[in-house]
């Protein structure tokens, strides 16, 4: 069981799979925050990835996870926060290595580019990997620096 906080966002095209998200690391022992949209109307992801980074900023979930029909929008929004650092997995190894080296504190998929066996899989790769420091930490800390 784990106790760490995961906030979840996406825009319409990726309700479903943010909710299958959401329902599959909740009986995995995290806490969810699913902060939505419920609404299948049109909305605009950059809001829902600003939200969600929001919170993982300031210390209200320890990761996050967005989703919209790419994955490639909402992480762009994401990374407009400071001190978030947030990539677009299409693959468990990716997953597992932007936590690893560069301590990723969101991930953001794409609804329309992977189908939810697959997306649970990186979800999974994403969750179960820690930051290895060293080498890595000094890169991560030269990214923060370009923060201002």
């Amino acid at each position: 069981m784990s106790s760490k906080r995961i906030v979840l966002s996406s825009d319409h095209a990726a309700i479903e799979l943010r909710q299958a998200i959401a329902a599959h690391i909740a009986k995995r022992g995290f806490d969810v925050n699913d902060i939505g949209p419920v609404s299948p109307e049109s909305t605009h992801y950059p809001k829902h990835g600003e939200a969600a980074a929001r919170l993982v900023a300031a210390g209200e979930a320890d990761l996050g996870i967005l989703v919209c029909g790419t994955g490639q929008g909402i992480m762009m929004a994401a990374n407009k926060v400071k001190g978030i650092r947030c990539g677009v997995c299409a693959d468990t190894f990716s997953a597992k290595m932007i936590r690893a080296h560069n301590d990723a504190n969101m991930l953001a998929l794409g609804a329309r580019v992977l189908g939810e066996g697959l997306a649970l899989e990186i979800v999974d790769a994403f969750l179960g990997a820690e930051f290895e420091g060293g080498r890595h930490g000094v890169r991560v800390d030269m990214i923060k620096e370009m923060e201002g």
